[in-house]
Formats: C-alpha cells, sequence, structure tokens
C-alpha cells in the first residue's frame, strides 16, 4: 500500500505518520520544510520536497499513491484564501486523475456543508467540489473546532479572559488534532470503502464559549471568564496586524457564519466521536503555559 501525506509535520499529519509507520506502512510525504520533520521518523518514510501550490510537484510526488491524506495549508492570512483554498484543490483533483489514486481523505471543517457565506471555510467546500469531480473514492472529515485554537489566545488567557467571536451560549463541535490524526490514518488504512463519504469528527461534546471558560477554570486553576467579540472587534485587530482586506473577511466571515454555533450535519455517535476532552488537553497543554 502506497500512501501520501500532505503537511506531515502539522498537529494532524504528525500522528498521521506515525500511525501509518507503526502499522508498517512507508509513506510518501509532501512538505516544504524536511528540517521540521522528526528525526526519529526520518529513516521510515519518503521526502517529496516542494511546494504544495505546484502542480506538476503535486503530481510527481504522488505518482504510484494508492491513497492521499489532503490537507488544505492556504493560511487565513493569505491575501485571497478562499481563492487559494479553490486553487489547491484544483491541484489535489489534478494529481488524483493524472496518477489514478484511488482514495482521498481531505480535512474538512463543519460548516463546509453549507458551501458558502462561511469566510474561509468556503475554500474548503470547493476543495470538497473539487475532489468529488474526481470520480476518486473520497472522504471529507467535517472537524469541529481545534482545541489548539486556544494557543493562540495565551496571552489573553493569562490576564483571565478568553476572547471569542462565538456567541456565549452558542455550542459548538471541539475536538483534539491528535484525535483527527486518528481517524485520518484509520480511514488510509482501510481502503475498502468507495464513493463519496463525508464524516464528522466532533470531540467527545459539543461546547459553548461559556462551557470551554469554566472548563479551563478547572484544569488551569486560573479563573478564566469570556470576553465577547463584535465583527467589528474582529476586523479592527485584523486590520492592526496589517492584514490585507481579503484576509480580513475571510477571517471575520469565519467568525460571523459560526457565531450561533454548528447544529451538526450528522448525529453524534461511535463513528463522529472522539475521546479526549478539553479538560484533559488543556491540563497536559495549556496548564503548564499558564502557571
Amino acid at each position: 500500500m502506497s500512501i501520501a501525506v500532505t503537511a506531515p509535520t502539522g498537529q494532524v499529519g504528525r500522528r498521521v505518520v506515525r500511525l501509518l509507520v507503526q502499522a508498517g506502512v512507508r509513506p510518501t510525504l509532501l512538505l516544504r520544510d524536511p528540517t521540521r520533520l522528526d528525526p526519529g521518523t526520518r529513516d521510515l518514510v519518503d521526502v517529496r520536497v516542494g511546494d504544495q501550490r505546484d502542480a506538476g510537484y503535486v503530481r510527481e510526488a504522488t505518482a504510484g499513491a494508492h491513497a492521499l491524506f489532503w490537507l488544505d495549508t492556504t493560511p487565513h492570512v493569505d491575501a485571497d484564501p478562499v481563492a487559494a483554498s479553490a486553487e489547491l484543490g484544483e491541484v489535489a483533483a489534478g494529481a488524483v486523475r493524472a496518477n489514478g489514486i484511488g482514495h482521498v481523505v481531505f480535512l474538512s471543517s463543519v460548516g463546509a456543508e453549507r458551501r458558502e457565506g462561511v469566510g474561509h471555510i468556503d475554500g474548503l467546500a470547493r476543495i470538497e467540489q473539487s475532489l468529488d469531480a474526481t470520480g476518486a473514492a473520497v472522504a471529507h472529515l467535517r472537524c469541529g473546532y481545534f482545541f489548539t485554537n486556544l494557543l493562540m489566545s495565551v496571552d489573553a488567557l493569562r490576564e483571565g479572559v478568553l476572547p471569542t467571536a462565538m456567541a456565549p451560549a452558542a455550542p459548538t463541535p471541539w475536538v483534539d488534532p491528535r484525535d483527527i490524526g486518528d481517524v485520518v490514518a484509520a480511514r488510509l488504512l482501510a481502503a475498502g470503502w468507495s464513493g463519496r463519504e463525508v464524516q464528522a469528527v466532533h470531540g467527545p461534546e459539543d461546547l459553548t464559549p461559556t462551557r470551554v471558560a469554566e472548563v479551563l477554570t478547572e484544569a488551569t486553576g486560573r479563573e478564566i471568564r469570556v470576553l465577547p467579540l463584535s465583527d467589528d472587534d474582529v476586523r479592527e485587530q485584523l486590520r492592526g496586524a496589517g492584514l490585507p482586506g481579503a484576509a480580513v473577511e475571510g477571517i471575520v466571515g469565519m467568525t460571523a457564519g459560526t457565531r450561533d454555533g454548528f447544529v451538526p450535519e450528522q448525529p453524534r455517535d461511535a463513528r463522529t466521536t472522539t475521546p479526549t476532552t478539553l479538560g484533559q488537553w488543556a491540563w497536559e497543554h495549556l496548564r503548564p503555559l499558564l502557571r
């Protein structure tokens, strides 16, 4: 079995690579900077160095692959993130067609099912559509909000506030990227499925920002309260950081489109629910940073 993995040094990709190696697979890794690869893994994988936006590079790097894990590496701060994501989707689809790749697992997001009106998440919807058109077996993993996004707010959390553009009482699925990696690896290794599938990766429970603040208070021993942000608050911060207009609106579109939370497209069951709780993750990863 030949499996190609994009973004193998990221939060999800690292876990995927480790599990594939432990399963006896020698995956092909597509990445820009091989120095970021775990030294203990280097001799157990094949590395193809290049830019994921380069269609020729991706076609060459995935030649002979039976399965592909595709992750959109477009940063939210890109000058036009939705368009850039859509272009990456075409790159992926071109490689799938050219190389006859039979199975693709794509890291998507809750909200992509809306197809528009959710900022940069609209770009993930475009990638889903491009991959669907290839005729390959495709699994779109509609993931919840990453626990690790909290690491961007460490300074605010030290001050006792959780800044959020979500409504304080709006429930949203939250998930540990490590658990997402487990699901990705399982889908890649199974490879006995066909057609188009959507699989939610919900985490163990839906959380409101108010509940998140309570969990973080319990896990870190530091009193934390919710600090609601309006769209204009978010715009002002992003413009102050020097982001271009399309990038600002791509991020604001995500916050506005998700403000009232999500009613999951798929029910919470054994297939869509992952085990790690926010409290467990915060105790291990966030508590040491807030001491």
